[in-house]
């Protein structure tokens, strides 16, 4: 420990002016064991700061490095843990409790003793010492002397207290001095006293030198008292002179002040005049209008490109005027007061003319558009606006201006557009969708059946009978398309899958004609009227819905200035919702004619609508658009769902011939004709979810009719019924691969598979009764407990009995009983779904199982007997053959 003690003093204290007095090899409680060195030092400097240093064994060499230090002043508990037994563990209570275990109770005790010695050396704070044995604090000359190092003792023990605070360590100096003194003196160690007499015998002998001294200086004390009374003769002269010198300046200060008064005065003056210069130049330049552009607001011309930009200018030439931030006091000047007024005056004229012009662009353009909707009656689309925009956008910068100077104005004709353009827009929408309804129905006899009139070349009375249109039937359509076959030579199905196929182009057109439209009016009106599309401020909501009528916004006004503003974004969609409000009608209205027409276009429309939806959604969620049309897709999806509740509630009504086989009921093939279209417009559809919850209820459905037509069916057996219709579904799904009816198909093979099985064995019967009826017989006296080799035995089953049976069923008989069979089966099977050979060859194996059974029993219950049928398996396959190639 000691050479450790000496390592760390040389290596870490030295170098830092500091003395390691005690030191205990430590751990930490608890934890993995990982030593370390808890050291109490002083330092060498005064103030003496006393210290608690945690070193620790570097883990990249064989040498200690500072890791840790506390100052003793910070010490508040020192808990040695037990005061009477021995115990290596004690805590040291600094910011928080370190716990330690000491290598040794010795090292611990010794460690506890020095940190309390320090203490009452240094620094006497109130340290509580627990469970700390009194003795062990008593015992302070031994335990120093054991734990400072030697030659440094004298720095820690001592005698009573006030010796110990007068003792002041020598310097280097005064040390090299006594060490010169002694070497003087030979006997200076070995007799002290002789030593001390000399140094007292020479102490008196500068005393009375020093004394002799000062008596020697009082002859020059006296000489320098004689030259100081001069020098303060000499003083006083100096000072009467310096009297005279400032009365004779007295009259050149006042002069002096006369003149610095004159010019702070002239200072103060040029500053005022260059202040009102300042001002003067601020209200010139920031108030005064150029004459250019005074003439421009109240005579330019709104209609030029030239005329516009030069009005523009000068309105925003104008509101900078207005707006200037005068400084106190301006708003008193009278000349500012006329400016003021002039620019108010200015403003309130030019947004009269303003607003009259704009006002006449409105209402001209609708007359101009008008006259262009005649060119648009024959063609499916929609008049392009953007020519008429493209005009407006120029006056953009004048409506901002508007807009933040006159908002009741602005209002005015914000109000206006709507008006002017909301007429316009439904003379050509409605014309539009009259011509869509007239390309889907034609204006044929198929036209008027639906309720549409042809009147040159135009769709009347159309719009308020199509919102009592119903849902139309399975039936009713197909009777329908039936009816239309006078139209040329197509089948009823290609004249169906004609007219979806021009009913989906129709819609997708009337859609995508709608769509730019509406894009291209809201952005008109946020570049036009500036408002922010894509900006949500917070404010009062309104409704989508909400009618702008009376020309109201909503809006409070102090000097015509909105106070409450809600967002710009429920601004636009309020006047898109008032300039197209026909919209959504016209297209509930197309919507109920597509329906009327084929139900099963509720699908095309649910796909083409959700893809508008979705991509109107991309853009913008909350916009009119994707409003609108999500509206409009709530009542397709009705549609779409009361055209799956129709061909369920048809199956549930179906009736069948009680004269005629049954066959492929017709809710099976129009299940078959639904789920091909549907598979065919759904792919890569948005809502696909929505097409695999009808397939599930559709196909539960033709479940449960499939069945309970079966069960009614008095014609053809129910296992037939079952088998080929089961069949058909199996082979639709396997055919279109509809993932969401994977567990479907594999039933409806199931059921097929099984009820085949059990036509096969109900139609077979028992083609050898008699022989039946005694193998049974056989069997039973076997079950009973007869060995099969002693049936034989047995009066009923003996081998003459078996003989006469077999005789009753010659091949001839064999094959005549399965000619008849074969007809029956034929009788019973439909030509559509061609199982005949399917169902012969499944009864083929079934009787080959039936005989290889007799073969068996023969074998085993008459072994040695040499009976044999009277045919043979290539017999009976032979006879299946010819039958089926004669039929």
């Amino acid at each position: 420990m000691t050479a450790i003690k000496h390592a760390l003093q040389r290596d870490i204290f030295t170098p830092n002016d500091e003395r390691l007095l005690s030191i205990v090899n430590v751990c930490k409680a608890g934890k993995k064991k990982r030593n370390c060195f808890l050291c109490a030092t002083v330092t060498t400097e005064r103030p003496v700061q006393v210290n608690v240093v945690k070193v620790k064994k570097s883990d990249k060499g064989d040498f200690y490095k500072r890791q840790t230090a506390w100052g003793l002043r910070d010490l508040a508990v020192v808990d040695a843990k037990d005061a009477v037994k021995e115990n290596p563990e004690f805590d040291l209570h600094f910011d928080k409790v370190y716990k330690w275990v000491a290598s040794s109770t010795v090292e611990k005790n010794t460690f506890i003793s020095c940190i309390w010695k320090l203490n009452q050396r240094y620094l006497r704070k109130k340290i509580d010492f627990i469970n700390v044995s009194s003795q062990l604090l008593e015992e302070l000359p031994k335990v120093a002397e054991e734990s400072v190092p030697s030659g440094e003792n004298q720095s820690v023990t001592g005698g009573d207290e006030e010796s110990v605070d007068e003792y002041q360590e020598l310097n280097a100096r005064e040390e090299q001095d006594i060490e010169i003194m002694m070497e003087g003196c030979e006997y200076a160690i070995s007799n002290a006293e002789a030593f001390a007499e000399k140094l007292s015998r020479e102490l008196q002998v500068l005393d009375g030198a020093n004394i002799q001294s000062i008596m020697a200086s009082e002859k020059q004390v006296n000489i320098l008292m004689k030259l100081l009374d001069e020098a303060l003769k000499e003083v006083d002269q100096i000072e009467l002179k310096l009297s005279s010198y400032e009365e004779m300046l007295q009259s050149v200060k006042e002069q002096m002040d006369q003149i610095s008064e004159s010019n702070h005065l002239i200072h103060l003056s040029n500053t005022n005049n260059v202040k009102l210069l300042s001002e003067i130049e601020f209200l010139v330049n920031h108030m005064d209008l150029a004459k250019g552009h005074i003439k421009a607001l109240q005579e330019g011309d709104l209609t030029s490109s030239r005329g516009i930009e030069a009005c523009t200018n000068a309105a925003d030439a104008l509101l900078q005027c207005m707006n200037v931030a005068l400084r106190p006091g301006h708003d008193m000047l009278q000349a500012v007061k006329q400016q003021q007024q002039r620019f108010s005056d200015l403003r309130e004229q030019f947004a009269r003319r303003l607003a009259s012009h704009l006002n006449s662009v409105f209402v001209h353009q609708g007359h101009d558009q008008s006259s262009t909707l005649a060119q648009h009656s024959a063609e499916l689309t929609l008049p392009n606006h953007h020519p008429f925009h493209r005009d407006l956008l120029r006056y953009a910068k004048l409506m901002e201006w508007l807009k933040n100077t006159d908002y009741g104005k602005y209002e005015g004709l914000t109000k206006n557009y709507m008006d002017y353009l909301s007429r316009l827009y439904e003379r050509e929408i409605k014309d539009f969708f009259e011509v869509a309804k007239i390309k889907m129905t034609g204006t044929t006899r198929e036209g008027k059946k639906f309720g549409l009139h042809g009147s040159s070349g135009k769709l009347t009375g159309s719009t308020s009978s199509l919102n009592k249109l119903s849902v139309q039937s399975s039936g009713s359509r197909r009777s329908q398309s039936s009816s239309l076959l006078d139209m040329g030579n197509m089948s009823a199905s290609d004249l169906d899958v004609a007219d979806r196929t021009k009913f989906d182009k129709i819609f997708e057109q009337v859609l995508s004609e709608l769509e730019p439209l509406c894009l291209a009016e809201q952005d008109f009106i946020s570049k036009f009227f500036k408002l922010q599309q894509h900006q949500s401020i917070s404010g009062t909501t309104t409704n989508e819905a909400e009618e702008m009528d009376g020309g109201t916004l909503s809006r409070s006004y102090t000097s015509g200035v909105p106070q409450t503003i809600s967002s710009e974004k429920d601004m636009i969609r309020q006047m898109m919702t008032k300039i197209f409000r026909c919209i959504e009608p016209e297209l509930n209205n197309l919507i109920a004619l597509g329906d009327k027409i084929d139900s099963f276009n509720s699908l095309y429309m649910l796909v083409k609508m959700s893809h508008h939806v979705w991509t109107a959604q991309n853009v913008d969620p909350a916009s009119f658009l994707s409003t609108t049309l999500g509206n409009v897709l709530v009542t397709v999806k009705r549609n779409f769902d009361k055209c799956i509740s129709n061909q369920m509630k048809q199956m549930d009504e179906v009736k069948i011939s009680k004269k005629s086989k049954v066959g492929i009921l017709p809710f099976v093939a129009e299940f078959e004709e639904f789920a091909a279209l549907a598979e065919s417009i759904f792919k890569n559809a948005e809502r696909r979810g929505d097409l695999d919850k009808a397939y599930t209820k559709l196909i539960r459905a033709v479940f449960v009719s499939v069945e309970k037509v079966a069960n009614e069916s008095q014609k053809t057996p129910r296992d037939v019924v079952m088998m080929e219709n089961f069949h058909h579904i199996f082979a639709t799904l396997s055919r279109l691969k509809i993932s969401c009816l994977e567990a479907e198909k594999k039933e409806a093979k199931q059921k097929y598979t099984d009820h085949l099985q059990s036509y096969v064995i109900y139609s077979l019967g028992q083609p050898l009764e008699k022989l039946n009826h005694f193998f049974e017989g056989v069997e039973a006296r076997v079950a009973q407990g007869i060995r099969e080799e002693e049936v034989s035995y047995q009066l009923a089953f003996n081998k003459q009995e078996l003989r006469k049976v077999i005789k009753e069923y010659p091949g001839k008989e064999v094959k005549k009983g399965l000619d008849n069979l074969y007809k029956k089966v034929d009788k019973h099977l439909c030509e559509e779904e061609n199982l005949l050979q399917v169902v012969w060859h499944s009864m083929q194996d079934e009787f080959i199982r039936q005989y290889k059974h007799f073969e068996g029993l023969i074998a085993r219950c008459y072994p040695g007997s040499g009976i044999t049928m009277e045919f043979t398996i290539q017999d009976i396959l032979d006879y299946c053959s010819s039958i089926a190639q004669s039929h």
